[in-house]
C-alpha cells in the first residue's frame, strides 16, 4: 500500500461488525434486508459480521448497551460506533464509506502494507474482539457472583458469632436462678453448718423443680451453642408442636423474679386461662418472650411496672405483648431495633449485643407470625408478636 493510491479491494485486515438480532417475527424481512446488503458490501470490502441473538446472549447486548434491535456495531477499528432502528440500511450507505476510510487510516498509522495485509491472516493479525469481550464479560459476572457469596458467607459468619456471643451472655440467667435455688437449699440442708432458714417440705420440692427446670434451660443454650459453632450460620431449628403458652409464659416470668424484686418493680400478666394452645417450639418461644421481658426489666426505672398481655386475636392466631414504663423508642428508630446488631444510642452502655430483636423476629417470622413494636418518647414501649393457633 502506497497512501491512498491503494485501493478498497486490496485492503483483506477485516472490519469487526456485530449485528444484534432477536426472534421476533415482525423483524424476520428486515433481518434479511439488512444481511443481503452486507453481502453486497463484502463484494468491494471484506468485513468480519458476528450476528447475536440477544435472546441467547443478553450478557453482550448489556455490555455493548443495546438501546434497540435490531443494531449494528462496528467493533473496530475504533472508535466503536452502533447503528439501530428500523432504517440500518440507510445509516449504512451514509457510514460506510467513512468507516472505509477509518480502516484505511488505521492501517496506515501502524504502518501496515498492503501486500503484508493480503498475505496474514487476518485471525492471527486481529485478536477476536467478540470472543473476547464475551469471555470477559462472563469472567466478570462470574467474580460478581463470587464476591456476593463471600460477602454472604462472611455476613453469615459474624451473625454466627453474634448469636453464639449473645447465647452465652443469655446463660446467666437461668444460671442465676439456678444458684439461688441450691444456695437456699444448702442454707436449709448443709451439714455442719448453722442452719439460717427451716425449710418446708413444700418449699424443698418446688426450690428442687426451679433448679432442675433452669438446669435443663442451661443444657438446651448449650445445645444450642454448639451447633452454632459447628455450622457456618445460625440456622434456626424450629420443631413445632402443640404448646401451652400461658404456662411457658408463666415460667419465664417466675424466672426473673429475682430481676424484679432487685429493681423493685412490679409484673403483672393478663393471660386468658381459656387461650388456645399454640403450634410453635417451645424452646424458640421462650427465647422470644425471655428477650423481651428481658429488655422490659432492663430498660424501666426502678419501681417501674412490666405487663405480659395475650389474647386471642383471630381464630388462626395468638397475640402477645410485652410492656415496659421506660423510656420509649423514638419512631425514626422503630424498624431499625430489629436490624442485626443494631442499638440505640442509649443502649451502648448497657449489656448485650445487640442481636436479641433481629433473632426475635427471625423466630417469629418462622412461625409465620408478625413481630413489631408500639412506642413513644418517654412513654414506654409495648413489642407484640403473633403465633399460629394450633389445629388438631
Amino acid at each position: 500500500m502506497e497512501g491512498s493510491s491503494t485501493s478498497f479491494d486490496d485492503i483483506r485486515v477485516p472490519l469487526k461488525l456485530l449485528l444484534f438480532i432477536d426472534k421476533r417475527p415482525s423483524l424476520a424481512r428486515q433481518m434479511r434486508q439488512i444481511k443481503q446488503y452486507l453481502k453486497t458490501l463484502e463484494t468491494h470490502f471484506e468485513f468480519n459480521l458476528d450476528v447475536v441473538d440477544i435472546g441467547e446472549q443478553p450478557y453482550l447486548a448489556e455490555h455493548y448497551k443495546l438501546v434497540a434491535s435490531p443494531a449494528l456495531i462496528k467493533i473496530s477499528p475504533a472508535p466503536q460506533q452502533m447503528l439501530a432502528g428500523s432504517d440500518i440500511i440507510n445509516q449504512l450507505e451514509r457510514w460506510w464509506p467513512k468507516w472505509q476510510q477509518e480502516h484505511l487510516d488505521t492501517l496506515n498509522s501502524l504502518g501496515v502494507e498492503a501486500e503484508s495485509a493480503l498475505s496474514a491472516d487476518p485471525l492471527a493479525q486481529q485478536a477476536d474482539l467478540l470472543t473476547t469481550s464475551a469471555e470477559l464479560i462472563k469472567l466478570s459476572d462470574e467474580i460478581f457472583r463470587l464476591n456476593q457469596t463471600r460477602e454472604e458467607l462472611e455476613a453469615q459468619l459474624r451473625f454466627k458469632d453474634r448469636i453464639i456471643a449473645m447465647m452465652a451472655h443469655d446463660l446467666r440467667n437461668p444460671l442465676t436462678a439456678a444458684s439461688i435455688a441450691v444456695e437456699t437449699l444448702e442454707l436449709g440442708y448443709a451439714p455442719n453448718q448453722t442452719r439460717n432458714i427451716t425449710l418446708s417440705p413444700e418449699l424443698t420440692g418446688q426450690l428442687l423443680k426451679h433448679a432442675k427446670t433452669q438446669i435443663r434451660a442451661i443444657n438446651r443454650m448449650i445445645t444450642d451453642i454448639l451447633k452454632a459453632a459447628r455450622g457456618a450460620s445460625m440456622e434456626l431449628q424450629i420443631v413445632p408442636q402443640e404448646l401451652n403458652l400461658p404456662a411457658l409464659c408463666m415460667e419465664v416470668v417466675d424466672a426473673f423474679q429475682n430481676r424484679l424484686q432487685e429493681k423493685q418493680q412490679s409484673l403483672t400478666t393478663e393471660i386468658p386461662q381459656d387461650l388456645p394452645t399454640v403450634y410453635a417450639d417451645g424452646t424458640q418461644v421462650k427465647r422470644v418472650i425471655t428477650n423481651l421481658l428481658d429488655n422490659a426489666i432492663k430498660y424501666t426505672p426502678q419501681g417501674g411496672q412490666v405487663s405480659i398481655i395475650a389474647l386471642h386475636r383471630t381464630t388462626q392466631k395468638v397475640q402477645v405483648a410485652v410492656v415496659d414504663t421506660g423510656p420509649g423508642i423514638p419512631p425514626e428508630n422503630r424498624d431499625k431495633i430489629f436490624e442485626e446488631s443494631y442499638r440505640l444510642q442509649r443502649d451502648v452502655t448497657q449489656d448485650g449485643y445487640g442481636l436479641g430483636l433481629a433473632l426475635c423476629q427471625r423466630i417469629v417470622r418462622a412461625h409465620y407470625g408478625q413481630i413489631w413494636v408500639d412506642s413513644a418518647s418517654g412513654a414506654g414501649s409495648s413489642f407484640f408478636f403473633t403465633l399460629p393457633v394450633y389445629r388438631a
